[in-house]
């Protein structure tokens, strides 16, 4: 391939990423794309996996945090103007939240299909930061010989993909959102979210002291992976069930569902 040609190339994967993402509140289209990944990389790939979850998940929070802060905004009762700026601003925040999620699973469906095609091609090290682009090569390598990697090997795979969705789209966005958002009672609940996602064990929560905190996320996406791992990969998956978001064709009918969901979508845009 021509050089000039394998930023096209990506720019392309990221356009349909971006289109099969959805809009901002479109979760379980998010989680459809997660685990077409995750299916398509022969169960190697674990980090759209967990993602998946969380994109589920967040549904549930949304809805609690978005009526946590009508009641928390008739502190402004007598300021009726500033009540609804600062509902507002809650709405922002938590668009800026689905906005990374979109994000973050349109740059997992480029990458992933990119190297899944051009992997090995030099020019992909210019395109794909080293870290990830290593990772999703011994995914390929690992798809194409039908070899189920190590939950060691999964790990460090998982590992550098979410450290590198915190390095280049995560860390930046949340940071500017925290940094816009002028409510500081509904900013110091926000940001200490207590996640318990489906496939969990009984009584098994992370609570975060500062979601803002880089190294707190990263550490919790690495307990949340440890966990799916003790539980299995599998029931991990057959957990997305729990949210009963998701049409019986997911479960039933894997493979067909994404292909209609992307022939739809893609009509669609």
């Amino acid at each position: 391939m021509a050089s000039d040609d394998l930023p096209l190339k990506l720019a392309a994967y990221r356009e349909e990423g971006e289109k099969l993402a959805g809009g901002l509140t479109q979760l379980a289209q998010r989680a459809s794309v997660y685990r077409h990944i995750y299916r398509a990389s022969g169960g190697n790939h674990i980090f759209p996996l967990i993602a998946a979850h969380g994109a589920l998940w967040a549904r549930g929070y949304f809805r609690w945090a978005l009526d946590l802060g009508k009641k928390l905004a008739w502190q402004y009762c007598l300021s009726p103007s500033l009540r609804h700026r600062q509902l507002a601003s809650l709405d922002t925040f938590a668009d800026a939240f689905r906005d990374i999620n979109r994000r973050v699973c349109a740059d997992t469906y480029a990458y992933f299909h990119l190297t899944a095609e051009h992997g090995d091609d030099p020019d992909a090290a210019l395109l794909v930061p080293p870290a990830l682009l290593q990772a999703l090569n011994r995914i390929h390598q690992a798809q194409r010989a039908g070899r189920p990697l190590s939950t060691s090997e999964k790990q460090e795979i998982f590992t550098a993909h979410f450290v590198n969705e915190q390095e280049h789209v995560v860390g930046p966005s949340l940071q500017a959102a925290v940094a816009a958002f002028n409510w500081p009672i509904a900013k110091f609940i926000a940001l200490r979210p207590v996640i318990q996602f489906a496939f969990f064990p009984a009584g098994k929560w992370f609570w975060f002291r500062d979601f803002s905190n880089r190294e707190e996320r990263v550490l919790r996406g690495l307990q949340a992976f440890h966990i799916a791992a003790q539980v299995g990969f599998e029931t991990t998956e057959a957990a997305l069930r729990k949210y009963e978001m998701l049409p019986s064709t997911f479960f039933t009918q894997p493979a067909e569902y994404f292909a209609e969901l992307r022939r739809q979508v893609l009509a669609a845009a």
